[in-house]
C-alpha cells in the first residue's frame, strides 16, 4: 500500500494495475460473448469463441494474481468517517467479485468441457477437460456461466455507483485510491 503526499492510504501501483486490467479484460469478454452468442455457426464464430476462452483463462489467471496480491498486500482502510453498514457491504461486494472473477471462467471452461470442445490457450496450450462431455451437463454450466456473468455485472455497476457517490457525495477519497490522476474531492491531492 503506497501513500500520496497527504498521508491519504491508497492502492499501490500493482493493485491499481490489476484492478483496470481485469476491468479491461471482462468488459471485453462480456463484448464479445455478446456479440457471438447469436451468430451462426461458422469458421468465424469458432475464432470468436476461441479468442473468448483465451480472454477467460487469462481472467482467471490474473484473478489468481490479484488474490493472491490482495492476500499480501492488504487494502488500505475505508475513511473514517464510512458508516459500518457500508463498511460491510464493501467487504461483501469485494469478496463477491473475487469470487465471480474466478468462478466465470471456471464455469465457461467446465462448459466447454462437458460439451466435449477443447480449451486450447492462445492455440498452443490445451487444457484439460474438467469433466467429461456431457450435453445435459454442459447446459447446466452454460446457465451457471450465463447467470453468474449477469450478476457480476449487476455488482460491477454498484460498485462503480458507489465509489461515484464517494467521490461525487461524500467527498471522500474512496475512489481517488484507485485512480490517483483525480484530485482529491474538495481540492486536496
Amino acid at each position: 500500500m503506497a501513500h500520496n503526499p497527504d498521508d491519504h492510504p491508497r492502492y499501490g501501483v500493482v493493485a491499481i494495475a490489476l484492478h483496470w486490467l481485469v476491468l479491461g479484460l471482462i468488459i471485453s469478454s462480456w463484448a464479445l460473448g455478446l456479440y457471438m452468442v447469436d451468430l451462426p455457426f461458422s469458421p468465424q464464430m469458432l475464432r470468436l469463441i476461441s479468442w473468448h476462452k483465451w480472454l477467460g483463462v487469462t481472467i482467471f489467471l490474473i484473478a489468481l494474481w490479484r488474490v493472491a496480491w490482495r492476500v499480501t498486500h492488504p487494502a488500505p482502510p475505508p475513511p473514517d468517517s464510512m458508516p459500518s453498514w457500508q463498511r460491510v457491504a464493501m467487504g461483501i461486494s469485494h469478496l463477491l467479485l473475487y469470487l465471480l472473477v474466478i468462478a466465470i471462467p471456471l464455469t465457461g471452461w467446465l462448459f466447454s468441457s462437458a460439451s466435449g470442445i477443447p480449451t486450447v490457450y492462445l492455440g498452443w496450450i490445451q487444457l484439460p477437460d474438467l469433466v467429461a462431455k456431457d450435453k445435459p451437463v454442459a447446459e447446466l454450466f452454460r446457465q451457471a456461466h450465463v447467470l453468474l456473468n449477469v450478476t457480476l455485472f449487476a455488482i460491477v455497476c454498484i460498485h462503480i455507483a458507489a465509489a461515484l457517490k464517494h467521490h461525487f457525495l461524500d467527498r471522500d477519497d474512496v475512489l481517488v485510491r484507485m485512480l490517483p490522476f483525480l484530485k482529491q474531492p474538495g481540492g486536496h491531492r
